[in-house]
């Protein structure tokens, strides 16, 4: 059992043995476990060697007894261990070698198709799990696989230090109870966007693989993806969610300003909470739903802060906003 840090079998079984009597001349050993004088002496030297039996004093056929195992044994475990890390990290990289050297000559190696929901909402769990650095989503409204508040795998990789980017369609904040799950996964660290219109769903995991639908979405039917590796393709892919990304409206969680702005006001958390909505085009029902408030109430805070910014308009507040640092 313990060959794999360094102790052959005919060496655990003697020091077994000598822990069990807890001291032992040689003699004894020799004839406790069948073997010759010769092989015991060996062996022990041996589990000197490893720090498992003193060394011998002045009086050769005095009493042996076996030191803690602990000390030398843990630091050998602890060895193998980096040892095992390290030839599992060049597996990996070996791996990410071979399967670079497979698509830039076999280019069916390059698209993995998934059917079904059920194996795409594992498949999207499993690459969020084995996330390290960042996770990028366009998120359309009525998902295929998996809703947002099902995402539990998302909250799991924020608290280990996963960066999250999402964008979300505007369509997608009006179904029930979506605004509540995006504010949630706000509050846990994902940094969120909306835009009008988003071309594909997507969800792109460290930079190294993507998923997104192979077909149009049509009603009936199991829904197929692709699972996408390193390629141009996948650079591509990257390159359509940055650029989305930039041009998107953030959806700030609710926090005020640090500061005030240049004319001494800064909005409280509820009012940050109603511009973040209100800028990102969520229509007024949806934020009053969201906010627990009427409609006339959201249009009345709506109209006092354009009165705080000098404006009349509802464009010109969303400006000011902005300017001012008020998101």
């Amino acid at each position: 059992m313990l060959d794999v840090i360094g102790l052959t079998p005919g060496e655990e079984e003697l020091y077994r043995c000598l822990v069990q009597l807890t001291t032992a001349r040689v003699d004894e050993l020799a004839e406790r476990l069948g073997r010759p004088r010769a092989e015991i002496l060996a062996q022990l030297d041996a589990l000197r060697a490893k720090g498992l039996v003193p060394p011998p004093g002045p009086e050769p056929e005095a009493p042996l007894r076996p030191l803690a195992p602990d000390g030398p044994l843990g630091e050998a475990l602890l060895r193998r261990q980096a040892a095992l890390e390290a030839a599992r990290a060049a597996v990996t990289q070996l791996t990410e070698e071979y399967r670079a050297g497979v698509r830039r000559h076999d280019a069916g190696h390059l698209v993995e198709v998934v059917t079904g929901a059920r194996a795409l909402r594992e498949r999207l769990r499993d690459l969020q799990n084995g996330a390290r650095h960042e996770v990028l989503w366009f998120c359309r409204a009525n998902p295929l696989a998996m809703p947002g508040q099902d995402n539990l795998e998302e909250f799991d990789a924020l608290a280990r230090g996963v960066r999250y980017r999402a964008v979300y369609e505007r369509e997608m904040l009006l179904e029930p109870d979506a605004l509540e799950d995006v504010e949630r996964g706000v509050r846990a660290g994902e940094q969120a966007r909306v835009h009008d219109r988003l071309p594909v769903r997507l969800a792109v995991v460290d930079g190294r693989t993507a998923i997104c639908p192979l077909v149009p979405e049509r009603g009936g039917g199991e829904p197929t993806a692709a699972v996408i590796g390193r390629s141009q393709l996948l650079d591509a892919l990257v390159a359509l969610f940055e650029s989305y990304w930039r041009i998107a409206t953030p959806l700030s969680p609710a926090a005020p300003p640090a500061d005030r702005d240049a004319d001494g006001y800064r909005p409280d958390a509820e009012e940050v909470r109603l511009l973040s909505l209100f800028v990102a085009g969520v229509p007024d029902k949806s934020i009053a739903s969201q906010l627990g408030v009427s409609r006339r109430t959201v249009q009345r805070r709506l109209a006092e802060l354009m009165a705080v910014a000098g404006v009349d308009t509802r464009p010109g507040l969303a400006f000011q906003a902005a300017r001012r640092g008020w998101l």
